[in-house]
């Protein structure tokens, strides 16, 4: 059986769906942050699943883990935004109570991954 590479892993499947996730939440966000906050968790979000698949591809250890840091600190950057987003109350509540669990599952397993446990 032929490896899909970073596709075959649990964390880059599980930030895909955090993907598809986010970007269902800032379709209600107001028109005005489509520059904004809208803008930033989208590319925040993208960043770790690009870093996650970016990192399987180098070739030294070094290399993969620093695109694995990368990718956690992306999830930094999307806990902070989608909390100031809550704060504004943007987006709708059902739709927070699946991405936090999901974002909180791919920051520990990126976490592990990347101080090499």
């Amino acid at each position: 059986m032929q490896s899909n590479g970073y596709r075959d892993l649990i964390v880059w499947q599980k930030a895909i769906e955090l993907v598809m996730l986010v970007y269902g939440l800032v379709r209600d966000f107001p028109r005005e942050e489509v520059y904004g906050l809208t803008s930033q968790m989208k590319r925040a979000v993208i960043s770790i699943a690009s870093n996650i698949a970016e990192g399987n591809r180098r070739s030294s250890p070094k290399d993969r883990g620093h695109f694995l840091i990368i990718a956690f600190g992306s999830t930094a950057e999307l806990e902070t935004q989608i909390e100031v987003s809550k704060r504004l109350q943007f987006g709708k509540k059902e739709k927070y109570d699946k991405i936090d669990p999901l974002l909180d599952e791919v920051a520990r397993i990126l976490n592990k991954m990347s101080s090499g446990d």
